[in-house]
């Protein structure tokens, strides 16, 4: 008897054993997370217009995005193809603006330009939708001038978010939203990659058009000013690309910051770049869709 019980009690042991493995091998694959794509375009004034560059070669290859976040005039060129303009209606737009329809001089008052033109233009052409009324997830990159603290804007008026990342000091006038006060984001983030991790992105492709500058001495208080602040978001933007994924730099060097006429160069040297970049986000791309990953 003792001897049948002790069989008995293997059988249970070995028979709850295979039980185990069986159901472990039944439990349900938990899928992986889909994946965001956040495309980061950073800071540099006339420059800027290369984002639209790389905009019509992620298009065009049908690189998905996910998430914009832009700083100074990757703020302004982010949150209208965030609205749903293609990139071929942001070249367009692009090639037709002229700078009165974004610039208003004024006296110098603790800048030359008010910024008030520029907060109506992104206004009108986005229908005045707010932030976190856009197609694409949109965030613009202010600072605080008092704090020194970068600050991201997700909600409320896209018009002033944008007006604010752009308010390069001493150009622009600074901006007051809600009791603070807020300059150029370019200040502390050209190049917002770790703004768009904070964000929840899985993958960022940045776009540098930070690097290299004129080699000309500046003629006159604007161009000194805006020499000095490329120099400067060359140095910082030099930090922050590390984190990202893919970095797309156009060249745009030769391109003065305040040279609105050379905007079609900057388109160029945009798709240039981007073109060169392809491969790199393809493998990204492919992996994740392998993964399924990607919608």
């Amino acid at each position: 008897m003792k001897r049948f019980f002790k069989v008995y009690a293997i059988s249970l042991i070995v028979l709850f054993s295979l039980i185990s493995c069986t159901l472990k091998d039944i439990q349900p694959q938990v899928p992986a997370q889909p994946a965001r794509v956040a495309l980061v375009l950073g800071a540099g004034a006339s420059k800027g217009f290369a984002h639209i560059g790389v905009i019509k070669i992620l298009e065009a290859n049908k690189i998905p995005v996910h998430m914009i976040v832009g700083t100074s005039a990757g703020s302004f060129v982010g949150c209208l193809y965030a609205y749903g303009y293609t990139s071929y209606q942001l070249q367009d737009l692009a090639l037709k603006l002229d700078q009165s329809h974004v610039a208003d001089l004024g006296i110098p008052d603790n800048g030359f330009i008010k910024g008030e033109k520029l907060e109506r233009y992104v206004n009108f052409m986005l229908g005045n939708a707010p932030m976190d009324k856009l197609r694409i997830p949109f965030y613009a990159v202010a600072t605080d001038i008092r704090s020194g603290q970068e600050i991201v804007f997700g909600t409320g008026n896209t018009g002033m978010a944008v007006r604010a990342s752009c308010s390069i000091p001493g150009i622009f006038r600074p901006v007051v939203i809600g009791g603070s006060t807020y300059v150029d984001g370019g200040l502390v983030s050209p190049v917002a990659v770790n703004a768009a991790r904070r964000q929840g992105a899985d993958i960022v492709i940045a776009v540098d058009i930070s690097a290299g500058v004129q080699p000309a001495a500046p003629q006159g208080t604007i161009e000194t000013i805006l020499q000095a602040i490329d120099i400067m978001y060359s140095r910082i933007g030099a930090l922050q690309t590390p984190g990202a994924d893919v970095v797309i730099r156009p060249n745009v060097g030769s391109i003065g910051s305040a040279d609105f006429e050379r905007r079609h160069d900057a388109i160029m040297e945009g798709e240039k770049a981007a073109l060169n970049a392809l491969p790199a986000i393809r493998v990204i791309v492919d992996r994740l869709r392998a993964e399924n990953r990607l919608n």
